[in-house]
């Protein structure tokens, strides 16, 4: 390996960890640090001050463009857009707190809400550190515009913010409770885990069943899981609580294929949101990764 190519490693996990909190998905991150690396490859060094700026500033530019495209596209995606799990090992949460939060799926929802320009922004001031100078410098625009949009960020995301906020071993204790309900659900056994007014949103990408719309009410819920409950009869079902993006997630296989990761948000009592991705296209990576446990199941 060459020194250039060398340079270039080095920085990358820090340039997908950037591209991908600017797009939500790793196929598109991936995609970008392809393009970064095609112009690393064409560039002459030797002008070069400081090569790790080059490398942001290009990924960077390059993710808001395709970021502003993809948001034309997700208007017309096949019910809710829930981001992609990121699966590469080196670019998951590492060990400063800060950091992990900023890859969990809550989070990447919340950056979701903000325009293209706000997350660039925010994501380079807040999460990568950045002055507002040099952040300014890196999208091309001055320091007082990048001022603005990472201020009405922080101000929108603090608006927006989940109604409460639990840890995660919260999460997990009613996750696991989740699970070991979904045996023998009952309509009863079922709402005593849910908000009266809890909400489902499902990713199925129009490729696999899931709900077009976000579903409202603990009863309403309660009443699609004893559906699914129904569908599942005859196969080969296993549940397993695993860390996805830093939170903890349940994960459903059938008959030996990952169909389901449910994400939860909740008030410490009872699950207020549940966020399910069923599309296989989002799950393809981490089933490649995981393989259905073998041993007891939550189911």
């Amino acid at each position: 390996m060459d020194a250039h190519t060398s340079l270039f490693q080095q920085h990358r996990p820090r340039l997908l960890g950037l591209a991908y909190r600017m797009l939500g998905t790793q196929a598109d991150a991936e995609d970008v640090l392809h393009d970064a690396w095609l112009r690393w490859h064409a560039q002459d060094k030797a002008g070069l001050d400081d090569a790790e700026a080059w490398l942001v500033t290009v990924t960077t530019r390059l993710a808001l463009d395709r970021l502003r495209h993809a948001k034309v596209e997700r208007e017309h995606y096949t019910g809710p857009w829930l981001p992609e799990p990121l699966v590469e090992p080196e670019a998951q949460p590492d060990s400063q707190a800060e950091q992990a939060q900023t890859l969990t799926h809550s989070f990447l929802l919340m950056l979701e809400r903000l325009s293209p320009e706000e997350r660039a922004a925010f994501l380079l001031r807040e999460v990568f550190d950045y002055s507002h100078a040099e952040a300014a410098t890196i999208l091309g625009i001055t320091e007082e515009s990048c001022r603005q949009r990472a201020h009405r960020a922080k101000q929108r995301l603090r608006e927006e913010r989940v109604r409460f906020s639990a840890n995660a071993q919260t999460q997990r204790r009613l996750l696991e409770r989740f699970a070991l309900t979904l045996r023998q659900p009952t309509e009863e056994n079922l709402r005593s885990l849910l908000a009266e007014d809890a909400m489902q949103v499902a990713d199925g990408g129009g490729l696999v069943s899931a709900t077009l719309r976000p579903l409202l009410g603990g009863e309403r819920i309660a009443r699609l899981y004893l559906q699914i409950h129904k569908h599942e009869q005859g196969h080969d079902i296993r549940r397993d609580l695993r860390v996805v993006n830093g939170e903890p997630a349940l994960l459903t296989w059938v008959d030996g294929q990952l169909v389901t990761v449910i994400w939860i948000e909740c008030d410490g009592e009872r699950i207020t949101a549940l966020h399910a991705l069923r599309n296989p296209q989002k799950l393809a990576r981490l089933a490649a990764v995981t393989k259905s446990p073998t041993g007891p199941s939550l189911h």
